[in-house]
């Protein structure tokens, strides 16, 4: 198992060497896709947020799969959709899908030419707000509060908006130090639409992969560096995948009145309310989510597998459909469940996603 940062030329050097001498006609045996016994390597580059969950595909994959090895490097969504498009990753993992003028024939380097993208959910996972304030344990904060810190409108901890939904809390006169990412981040892109939908008069710039400049706050690259700079400082807040808050605080978001935990189950629910993106082909399964449903933890990312209708070389597809088909069966979801706790697709949603792979070549 690799799971680490790769430079994009080197991407396009090792997934080259590696998959050149792989048979186009290779027809995988059952539960292996070596089926001619060579040794071959699939490479993907993406979501951080992804990283706990990938690192349990990985080891079970190739447990199974004994002459494959998956190098997922969890730079962000971004570096993971450029590296797609310039060819230097077989699949991207996105905690966004590719939006319609990214989509298209002859944009993607690893593609056939007359062939565009799919975008597959396989990971579904609360976003948390976590915070270091020392002796408060329990946090409960409206959407507007959330915009209002992280556009720098809110600055003290004992704010008496923060005091209103926390009257029993030790609030220190504490200036409030917010940590955002400073990448192109899929992860960004979700919470900053949740805070635009929830709170539109306090939050009032579209989503975005960055965060606004001019919000102000402390920047960190990654979901870990954004933990790192919470863990490290004093009266710190921040956003990151609920898999890697550790032992920090997770605020519950007042909806409707009701303070939601980011759980798993809370977080699932979004895409039962939730539609696939108008005017996509049948297999590409973007996601556009409903945030404002009732009972529905709001700040969940759907991430995704980035993969091609087409690729040049069929062997690359067929590994792709193989390890991205056990990324989103059931067993996956499950060992991203334990590993990660992810909410598991549906089954129903489970079976989209493979006939969506069927139809790759």
């Amino acid at each position: 198992m690799r799971i680490k940062p790769i430079a994009a030329a080197a991407l396009v050097t090792a997934t080259t060497l590696a998959l050149a001498g792989c048979a186009t006609n290779e027809t995988p045996a059952a539960g292996n896709t070596s089926a001619s016994g060579g040794s071959q390597t699939l490479t993907g580059v993406g979501a951080s947020s992804q990283k706990a969950a990938q690192e349990k595909w990985v080891a079970e994959f190739q447990t199974k799969n004994p002459n494959i090895t998956v190098n997922y490097s969890p730079d962000g969504s971004g570096a993971g959709r450029s590296a797609f498009i310039a060819g230097a990753a077989a699949f991207a993992g996105s905690d966004r899908p590719l939006k319609d003028e990214e989509m298209g024939a002859g944009k993607f380097a690893g593609c056939a030419a007359d062939s565009s993208a799919l975008n597959l959910p396989v990971y579904i996972s609360p976003i948390a707000v976590i915070y270091n304030i020392e002796g408060v344990t329990d946090l409960a904060l409206d959407p507007e509060v959330v915009a209002g810190i992280f556009a720098g409108k809110i600055t003290k901890w004992n704010d008496p908006a923060i005091v209103k939904t926390n009257p029993s809390a030790k609030l220190p006169d504490a200036t409030i130090t917010a940590v955002h990412r400073a990448d192109d981040s899929g992860t960004t892109n979700n919470f900053t639409d949740t805070l635009n939908k929830l709170a539109p008069s306090v939050w009032t710039v579209p989503a975005s992969d960055t965060f606004p400049a001019d919000f102000g706050g402390e920047a960190a690259n990654g979901t870990s560096g954004v933990v790192q700079a919470v863990t490290g400082g004093a009266n710190t807040i921040g956003y990151a995948d609920a898999s890697a808050a550790g032992s920090l605080g997770k605020a519950s978001i007042m909806v409707n009145g009701k303070p939601l935990q980011p759980t798993a189950e809370a977080a699932a629910a979004i895409l039962d309310n939730s539609k696939t993106v108008a005017g996509r082909e049948a297999n590409d399964l973007a996601y556009s989510l409903d945030r404002t449903s009732e009972g529905v933890y709001p700040a969940v990312l759907v991430s995704y597998a980035i993969v091609c209708q087409t690729y040049k070389d069929s062997a690359v597809a067929t590994l792709v459909k193989d390890y991205v088909g056990y990324m989103a069966s059931a067993d996956g979801q499950a060992a991203a469940a334990s590993a990660a706790g992810s909410a598991p697709l549906s089954s129903a949603l489970q079976a989209k996603v493979k006939t969506a792979l069927d139809s790759v070549k």
